[in-house]
């Protein structure tokens, strides 16, 4: 049998999360980091020594032309992966497209239009959903062994020193819980429980314009879910599901690789995932299967899941009153 080609990777965006995806990919059977981008070239040439990349640049769409690239990270804040994603894919690029995939459902759906008019593949990152905890608990509430899902609580909060400027405070970044952490406890009810059958919420909209709380519930039919975000404020960060014979505990931090606690019949069982990583390679894993393969859309994180859950952040965006300047 033919071993798999290396794949050659870019990642477009030198902040915090790319170095740790970085660091990861260098686990991943077959990938090679192959280039960076940053705007600033020193910062491009210190990533890139850090975690051996073969080559920099100081824009993104040097990147983007490489030729010798498979597939791209998109890592830049929020309000720009749209931008950066939609470059990429007329450059024939796969990408792997940091959460949130875009701003609103419109971005998204033209990303997917791009993606499919150039016949390359694209995902959201949302590397939760490929983790071996979360896909335990998938398959337990899949199972039904312990019944239907009655209810969800699902938290996310931090506290982050107030910077008016920084990505999570700043409006013109799209700053605020709701994209940043409040997307997590949404996918988990996305995931566990569907599309909603009704939303209600509240925030608490800070000085700079942007959530710095957002309370969130959701009404389906013989369940419910409760969510909360913060940037101003640290919670559990845990997902609870109680179903109808047993409670599961998704540990903190939830969304991250972590344990899960199954209680039923006043027996509790605690299941422990080790990872000896951050957890981003386990969705690098599935892309590069995705492009072995020469799928064009994920057979996990799918167009559709996304387009729900960008719907799900713009229902929620609705009730509290937060618009962006796009």
């Amino acid at each position: 049998m033919k071993a798999p080609k290396q794949m050659n990777w870019g990642i477009l965006g030198c902040g915090k999360i790319a170095h740790k995806f970085a660091e990861d990919l260098q686990t991943v059977p077959n990938a090679n980091l192959y280039a960076v981008a940053s705007r600033q070239i020193e910062k491009a040439k210190k990533f890139s020594q850090q975690h051996h990349a073969s080559n920099y640049y100081g824009s993104y769409e040097e990147l983007a032309l490489d030729k010798e690239i498979d597939v791209i990270y998109v890592a830049t804040p929020h309000m720009f992966h749209f931008e950066h994603t939609i470059m990429c894919l007329n450059n024939k690029k796969a990408v792997l497209c940091e959460k949130p995939f875009a701003m609103n459902h419109r971005q998204v759906e033209k990303m997917i239009e791009t993606a499919q008019k150039n016949n390359v593949f694209l995902m959201e990152a949302l590397w939760t959903y490929f983790l071996p905890h979360y896909r335990h608990v998938l398959e337990i509430i899949e199972s039904k062994a312990y019944g239907e899902i009655k209810n969800l609580k699902a938290d996310f909060g931090f506290s982050a020193k107030f910077d008016p400027n920084g990505r999570l405070f700043n409006k013109e970044l799209g700053g605020g819980s709701l994209l940043d952490v409040g997307i997590y406890p949404l996918f988990a009810a996305l995931t566990l429980l569907g599309y909603p059958k009704e939303i209600t919420a509240k925030a608490k909209i800070g000085k700079t314009g942007v959530d710095e709380s957002c309370t969130i519930d959701l009404q389906y039919e013989g369940a419910t879910a409760s969510l909360f975000s913060a940037i101003t404020k640290k919670t559990k960060t845990q997902a609870v599901v109680e179903l109808e014979k047993a409670t599961v505990i998704i540990n903190s931090r939830f969304h991250e690789p972590s344990s899960i606690t199954i209680t039923a019949n006043e027996y509790s069982e605690l299941l422990e995932f080790k990872t000896t990583t951050f957890g981003y390679n386990f969705e690098a894993i599935h892309v590069q299967e995705m492009l072995y393969q020469q799928r064009t859309e994920s057979t996990v994180m799918s167009f559709n899941k996304s387009l729900q859950l960008v719907k799900l952040l713009d229902a929620v965006r609705s009730k509290i009153n937060l618009s962006y300047n796009l």
